[in-house]
């Protein structure tokens, strides 16, 4: 039982842990922040406004000291979600677990270390495929040698039901990353043969569990059924115990609301009861996020609040006292049969593309989740799928839970970044220089060459590097990835017929585009800083697309000034960002203030995100024309906004087009 955790600076967050872990937490769930995850140090351009926001600023071991102070490592299971930097992560773990005493075998946890799910939805990639899956297979020999309890990979699904994933596509995308890594560990020739069960049995999955109760519980069947077969025909895995399906579970974010954010709770619950109630598909681990995610940073008591909930099932109820009460259900039966065979069709067609790396290059994949999120949306808006509170039951009594909303959520104090900083500065001015930048050159020469990394970083960790530069250098070797977008694959998700929502809007902004003399209206769909979840940044592109408009979005992690030349360059008529990470308070004015100094002033600024309320008021007051939250559910209703603020931007008269 955890609750995913980190935030401010280390200090801070090895404070939340050790009150969490006395009110019964059972393990650690560590959320590090953007720079850490995509390999930056805090006085990086990409870092401003991200540090400490989604997570806990790790740049060096001394950071990971104070992170894990008076937390005895060798006691603990901490579960790190991290990808691209998992391997450094691990290294400065593994260092400080020595520095405390602890016999490095006997240490256990994860780290999530899933890349493929990065290039698809959560966005905090670095290298290209080839260099990641290296990282991936190094991590994982090393592991099964020398730290043989630590689960050296994560394999996440998790955020590709987020980002529109249907069950099928979920399992199929998992089990295809599973089949590319154990391929790879094996064509390596890093672990015998004998050994290779070893390696079978410390892959461990993250799953999402939604909404629907019957469905969700049916695909962890499936999941499992898939799993056991892979391991026993492709590998030849013979011991049942190494083909165990693993999996952890985080209930699902995408669904919760910010419209009346009270009807959270039942819907998290409702999550945990599908990976619990059926023992034959019952999570190792589950985290539970907080009922007012969906209007910022939870507070310690809205943490504490999920984790009495598992307390409560675990400890009050009696559902882990029986066998499996869905055993022989036909109806359960059928529906794992179903999922098990188109999933199984998806993954021979991923393998027939020459794997999921190949479908992450070739943009099918990405391509696949966009149209799904599409048509996800375009069923909530249709009213067709229904959300309590968004689209339904909209009357509400006054919530007392948020009645002062600014004190709902936890914030950050603006003032952490720049004390980070200085932190960090003093860091590189104690440290031993000539060591840190040996060992620097170490990793290079181990990049440029087939060693194996783990060893090169590990004496990187005791040197002093920072992350940082640990990542640079292997951006020098290997390069950076930009993964594709999935915008231009996507297809037509809501027609714009006759009488539509859609077709009001494509008439008003052809109409809009006649008056300002233009083809089409052309909208920059912007995302600054280091926030990669890009789902709704898609989903806009999508629906202006297929509105009229020339979109360009050239995907994520853009400094605000690429964004402004990029729009100017372009000539746009609108310029839309989309930040989920917090930053929006830093980065947003920053645009505005490169745009008036490139003598663009005039191009209207829309922010969409996770915004409270008096955050969306300054930006307002600093220039910004709208800010859409995600209580803003209809994209069509979003679009046809951008053509009026085009329109006020341009002194156009206001312009009804009737449907």
């Amino acid at each position: 039982m955890r609750t995913y955790a980190g935030h401010s600076s280390a200090e801070a967050s090895n404070e939340l842990y050790r009150r969490n872990l006395t009110k019964g937490q059972t393990g650690l769930s560590v959320a590090f922040d953007l720079p850490t995850q995509t390999g930056y140090d805090p006085d990086h351009v990409l870092a401003r406004g991200e540090v400490g926001r989604v997570g806990v600023p790790v740049c060096h071991l001394g950071d990971m000291r104070r992170l894990f102070r008076d937390i005895p490592l060798e006691r603990m299971n901490t579960s790190m979600t991290i990808n691209a930097t998992a391997m450094w992560l691990l290294a400065l773990y593994q260092v400080v677990a020595e520095e405390q005493g602890a016999d490095v075998a006997a240490l256990q946890g994860t780290t999530q270390n899933d890349i493929v799910k990065e290039y698809l939805s959560r966005g905090t990639h670095v290298f290209p495929p080839g260099p990641s899956l290296r990282l991936t297979t190094d991590m994982i020999a090393y592991t099964v040698a020398a730290i043989p309890k630590w689960n050296p990979i994560n394999i996440c699904s998790y955020h590709l039901q987020e980002a529109g994933a249907t069950p099928v596509q979920e399992i199929a995308y998992a089990m295809s990353t599973a089949i590319a890594v154990l391929d790879a560990v094996r064509a390596s020739g890093q672990v015998p043969q004998e050994r290779f069960g070893e390696v079978v049995a410390r892959i461990s999955f993250f799953v999402n569990a939604g909404v629907r109760f019957i469905e969700e519980m049916c695909k962890m069947r499936a999941f499992g059924r898939i799993w056991d077969r892979i391991t026993l025909e492709r590998y030849g895995v013979q011991d049942p115990r190494h083909r165990r399906f693993r999996y952890g579970v985080q209930v699902n974010s995408l669904g919760l609301t910010e419209a009346q954010p009270e009807n959270n709770v039942q819907r998290i619950v409702l999550e945990m009861l599908a990976v619990t109630l059926s023992k034959d598909a019952r999570a190792r681990a589950v985290q539970l996020p907080a009922w007012n995610e969906a209007l910022g940073l939870p507070r310690p008591w809205d943490q504490q609040w999920s984790l009495r909930i598992q307390q409560v099932l675990a400890h009050e109820s009696d559902l882990l006292e029986y066998d499996d009460i869905f055993a022989g259900s036909h109806v359960v039966e059928a529906e794992v049969a179903a999922l098990t065979e188109a999933a199984t069709a998806e993954i021979e067609r991923i393998q027939g593309m020459g794997g999921a790396m190949a479908a992450v290059e070739s943009g099918y994949l990405k391509a696949q989740l966009v149209a799904s999120h599409a048509e996800r949306r375009a069923r909530i808006e249709a009213g067709e799928e229904k959300i309590i509170g968004v689209n339904c039951y909209e009357s509400t009594e006054p919530n007392p839970l948020t009645a002062d909303l600014d004190t709902a959520i936890m914030t950050v104090d603006p003032a952490n970044e720049a004390r980070v900083v200085e932190a960090l500065r003093a860091w590189r001015d104690g440290r031993e220089e000539g060591r840190a930048q040996d060992s620097l050159a170490a990793l290079k020469k181990a990049a440029a060459g087939s060693d194996n990394l783990m060893a090169a970083t590990l004496e990187c960790a005791r040197a002093g590097v920072t992350t940082g530069e640990w990542a640079g250098a292997l951006r020098e070797v290997f390069g950076e990835f930009r993964a594709p977008t999935g915008v231009g694959g996507a297809p037509v998700a809501v027609a714009a017929e006759t009488g539509t929502p859609l077709a009001a809007v494509r008439a008003k902004a052809a109409a809009t585009a006649a008056d300002l003399g233009v083809g089409a209206l052309r909208l920059l769909v912007g995302k600054p800083g280091l926030d990669g979840h890009s789902n709704g940044a898609e989903q806009i592109a999508v629906r202006a697309r297929d509105a009229g408009f020339e979109v360009v979005y050239q995907g994520i992690r853009l400094t605000p000034e690429q964004i402004v030349s990029a729009a100017v360059a372009e000539d746009v008529h609108c310029v839309g960002l989309s930040i989920l990470s917090g930053s929006h308070a830093e980065l947003v004015p920053d645009v505005l203030a490169r745009l008036r100094a490139a003598g663009a002033a005039d191009i209207p600024v829309i922010v969409g995100g996770i915004i409270p309320a008096a955050d969306a008021a300054a930006l307002r007051e600093a220039g910004v024309a709208a800010v859409f939250t995600p209580k803003d559910f209809g994209i069509t209703e979003i679009i046809g906004r951008i053509v009026d603020e085009i329109r006020t931007a341009n002194q156009l008269d206001p312009l009804e087009v009737p449907a």
